[in-house]
This record gives C-alpha cells, structure tokens and sequence, in this order.
C-alpha cells in the first residue's frame, strides 16, 4: 500500500497510524497478513499537488 500526504502535521506518531491502520485495512478487505504487508508513506510537498487542473499552491493563495 501506498500512501501520499503533505508533510504537514505529520508526526512521527501520526505515521505510525497510518501504517497500523492501512495495515489492518488490507487485512480486513483483501485478507492479507499483516506480517507480509508494506506500507510506503510519501511525503509530498504542496507545490507538487494538483487538483481541478490547478495547482495546489494556487488554489491555497486563494
């Protein structure tokens, strides 16, 4: 599993939960064993965001 998120706000802690919890996601949904499972967080930077064809960066100025 692979999960994208800006960088803000994001703990140490926080990453931690959200490996736990996209774990036990995949455990539920798709039946797969938590000691097997990867989980990738990548921490993108705003300015490397896009959303309705604009960038993030333009959009947040807003």
């Amino acid at each position: 599993m692979n999960i994208k998120v800006t960088p803000d706000g994001l703990t140490p802690e926080k990453k931690a939960a959200l490996i736990a919890g996209g774990t036990e996601l995949l455990r539920v949904e798709l039946n797969k064993n938590p000691e097997t499972t990867i989980v990738v967080i990548d921490e993108v930077e705003t300015d490397n965001w896009g959303i309705g064809r604009k960038a993030w960066v333009k959009i947040a100025l807003m």
